[in-house]
C-alpha cells in the first residue's frame, strides 16, 4: 500500500516538475514592465512599439482590439517611426497625425510625436487623406486683422 502511495507522489511530483517555466512563473508587475520599457525606450518606439503595448505583452495581457486597429491603420501610407517616415517621403516633409482628432502636426510644434494615438506621415499624404492642419504659432497677419475689426473704444 506504500509503495503505491509513493509512486503516485512521486508520478504527481514529476507532473509538476515537468510543467515549463512560463506556466509556473507569476507574471510580472506593471513596475517591472515599465523599467523594462525605460532601458530600452528608444528602440521600442523605433519599432513603433507604444508603452501601453509593450506593458499589456511584458504582462501576458491580450491586446486590446483598440491597439489592433491603430496598428492596422499604419499600413496606410503612415509610419511608426519619424526614420521610416523621412525615408518613405523623398522630396517631401514628414507630419505627426493625430489618428483620433484627424490633426497634423509640423516639426517643432508640442504636439509633434507627442499624442497617444497617432504616426508619422508624409506631408501631402495626410492633406490628401483629409487631416487638417494643427494650430500653430500665432500669425501677426491674422491679429492685426482681429485689431481692425473691432469697434474702437472712447
Amino acid at each position: 500500500m506504500r509503495t503505491v502511495f509513493t509512486a503516485a507522489a512521486s508520478a504527481a511530483l514529476a507532473a509538476v516538475l515537468a510543467w515549463s517555466q512560463p506556466v509556473m512563473a507569476q507574471p510580472k508587475t506593471v513596475k517591472q514592465c515599465k523599467d523594462e520599457w525605460s532601458a530600452s525606450k528608444d528602440s521600442m518606439k523605433a519599432s513603433g512599439k507604444t508603452q501601453k503595448a509593450y506593458i499589456a505583452e511584458c504582462r501576458g495581457v491580450p491586446v486590446t482590439a483598440r491597439t489592433a486597429s491603430v496598428a492596422a491603420v499604419l499600413a496606410n501610407g503612415q509610419y511608426p517611426s519619424e526614420a521610416e517616415a523621412k525615408a518613405g517621403c523623398p522630396g517631401d516633409g514628414v507630419v505627426w497625425v493625430n489618428l483620433r482628432s484627424r490633426v497634423s502636426h509640423e516639426p517643432g510644434s508640442r504636439s509633434y510625436g507627442a499624442t497617444q494615438a497617432g504616426a508619422y506621415m508624409c506631408e501631402k499624404e495626410s492633406a490628401a487623406a483629409g487631416f487638417r492642419t494643427g494650430k500653430t504659432a500665432r500669425d501677426p497677419a491674422r491679429d492685426s486683422s482681429k485689431e481692425a475689426a473691432k469697434p474702437a473704444s472712447g
